[in-house]
């Protein structure tokens, strides 16, 4: 092969392939910058008007913008490849995909599995931002709800961070998702004392309390007989988005202790009652005299 020895002769050698190859670059590129344009305004406009139309969150809609437009790019490479002739590409395109794909999987599997808890979490709405919720055995009040992981305040002002995945996958209780919810104290009165009037107090005193609904109204009916008391269940409804239902326990035990106290109905220690004979048998001891 002769190597040509001046410019001329380079491009006599090397001009149609310089130019081809130019063209086949200005054809990508101009493809690609139209196609990008085109596809990204299109998906992610699309994507929008598409999660916004099922009231997902804030979060999940900008989440969706950003992988419409990765696809965009992704659709217009191919496509700009496949016009300017460049096969390889493609190819390598999807092996350099699958690859990165699978190392992803691998490597961030946990994570990926709190990012699509969180979007269940944000689509399924099973509590919202300050919400109280319960879930195995731990409590907390609602501050914020990410992609991966959700904050939450205790009542001692502490702050917890809780992947979504253990939220996702636990049964949570919230007792703020409906407008009422019934608040409970328990009651034990002697054998001996009125049950009618120690329901009385219990209605009267719950029924003054700021924040318990007349209905559903105030009740007490017995719920179990101990060994030591007859126990009175005290049951009242509040409205959880104005009320606090720790309060309005707090305030119906104190103040029910205090009118029982007041009327005499005993509130009895739990104690056990002995029955039965004990025979007692003495005998007198003799003793002789110490010798001197």
């Amino acid at each position: 092969m002769q190597v040509p020895t001046s410019l001329d002769g380079l491009l006599t050698q090397y001009g149609n392939v310089v130019v081809d190859f130019g063209i086949t670059v200005i054809t990508f590129l101009v493809t690609f910058l139209l196609l990008y344009r085109i596809g990204k305004s299109v998906l992610v406009r699309a994507t929008k008007r598409a999660l916004n139309a099922r009231e997902f969150s804030s979060a999940v809609v900008s989440l969706g913008s950003s992988v419409a437009a990765v696809l965009a790019v992704v659709g217009a490479v191919a496509i700009a490849a496949t016009v300017a002739g460049f096969p390889a590409i493609l190819s390598a395109f999807a092996t350099l995909a699958g690859a990165l794909a699978l190392g992803v999987s691998f490597a961030a599997g946990d994570i990926i599995e709190n990012f699509v808890a969180g979007i269940f979490i944000l689509k399924d709405k099973p509590f919202l931002v300050d919400d109280y919720i319960e879930w195995d055995g731990n409590s907390g009040i609602v501050r914020e709800i990410n992609l991966r992981v959700s904050k939450l305040d205790t009542f001692d002002n502490e702050q917890l961070t809780v992947p979504n995945s253990d939220l996702a996958n636990a049964v949570v209780t919230n007792p703020v998702a409906n407008e009422t919810r019934r608040v409970t104290a328990d009651f034990g009165i002697e054998y001996g004392a009125s049950i009618s009037d120690a329901r009385a107090a219990i209605l009267d005193e719950a029924s003054k309390i700021d924040g318990v609904l007349a209905d559903p109204e105030p009740s007490a009916p017995v719920t179990g007989l101990g060994d030591s008391a007859v126990v009175l269940n005290g049951r009242v409804w509040i409205d959880p988005a104005e009320t606090g239902a720790g309060g309005v326990k707090h305030t119906l035990v104190e103040n029910v202790k205090r009118r029982f106290d007041a009327e005499g109905i005993g509130m009895p220690y739990p104690y056990t009652e002995l029955t039965g004979e004990i025979d007692i048998n003495s005998r007198d001891i003799e003793t002789s005299p110490a010798d001197d």
